[in-house]
């Protein structure tokens, strides 16, 4: 078994710009992704327009070019593919890792196919694989969902859409412009400020028309087969006919992984990793973090845009030790 200078866990836009770094700095490398490339892209909903605008999702300045400003969910996962593969990176798809340990100075890396050796390990997992659950009774029923993809499904069907994000929202709106009857539950007293500026008018305003029927200062109570129960400050309770819950409440990183590889966690609520803001090493000698992965519970905090530096500060951080 060879020793791999770096193996980069995660396969997605920043998983991908510490490969493409490693390999235009000469160092040896692999890339483990447990899905397709870019997997949590991938599951993303069909229609989904990004926030930022294409050059700003750029990898080591490869033009992405699209239609609109902002870039639809397809012409993202057309640029990630193609830098892939004109690079001919080394990428592992559908290889889940399942156990790295650190031994004296190098780590080894367990997959659900292979096993490697590195010098440094490079988390860049993200969080869309954890949902934030509500823990709630009927949580668990088949009609409840913490990932939206297709309008098309809830065609002529009563919807609940938890939440008040852009996932949220964009939920809403398109289930309803569908044929749902859209009820939307929001937490706080208002939707997001923080969703996009040209989606915020349209939910405001479909609200107030009562084409979408929402519920502020609500939380959910419980779920049953043919209706929610949903709950406000005032510690009322509302029954509504119900066919599918969307509970878009916001995601997590892996904690455990994290725990399980030495790096500390803050104390509170944010439980932020500990790591070098110039280098990105963690406090576990040699692992270093990526993208999203580094806001902890602050998921707003970190996306491509502003995170894709860190394949530069580690590949640098790296070749300074050497």
């Amino acid at each position: 078994m060879s020793l791999l200078d770096i193996v980069v866990v995660g396969g997605g836009p920043i998983g991908i710009a510490c490969g493409l770094e490693a390999k235009k700095k000469g160092l040896s490398y692999v890339i483990l992704e447990k899905g397709p490339i870019v997997n949590s892209l991938f599951h993303y909903p069909s229609n989904m327009q990004f926030f930022s605008s294409s050059e700003k999702l750029e990898i080591d300045e490869i033009p992405f070019i699209s239609k609109e400003a902002k870039p639809k969910k397809d012409e993202a996962l057309e640029y990630y593919r193609r830098i892939v593969t004109s690079n001919k990176l080394d990428i592992h798809l559908f290889e889940k890792v399942l156990n790295v340990n650190k031994i004296d100075s190098s780590f080894i890396v367990k997959t659900n196919k292979a096993e490697y050796t590195g010098k440094n390990v490079i988390v860049a997992t993200g969080f869309y694989d954890l949902p934030n659950l509500l823990n709630i009774p009927g949580e668990e029923l088949e009609k409840v969902s913490h990932y939206y993809d297709n309008p098309h499904y809830y065609a002529g069907q009563k919807i609940a859409v938890i939440g008040a994000s852009n996932s949220a929202i964009d939920a809403a709106l398109e289930c309803w412009r569908k044929g749902a009857e859209v009820t939307l539950i929001v937490r706080g007293p208002e939707v997001g400020q923080r969703v996009k500026y040209w989606v915020r008018p349209d939910i405001i305003n479909r609200i107030e028309e009562e084409s979408i029927e929402a519920y502020f200062n609500s939380t959910v109570k419980s779920i049953k087969e043919d209706s929610i129960e949903i709950i406000n400050s005032k510690g009322e309770t509302t029954s509504i006919p119900n066919d599918f819950v969307l509970a878009l409440t916001g995601y997590k990183p892996n904690f455990k992984f994290l725990k399980k590889l030495g790096v500390n966690l803050s104390n509170d609520e944010k439980k932020l990793p500990e790591y070098n803001q110039e280098t990105m090493e963690t406090n576990v000698k040699n692992l270093y973090l990526a993208g999203v992965i580094c806001g902890g519970m602050e998921t707003h905090k970190w996306f491509i845009e502003n995170s894709r530096i860190h394949a530069k500060m580690i590949i640098e951080a790296i070749l300074d030790k050497k």
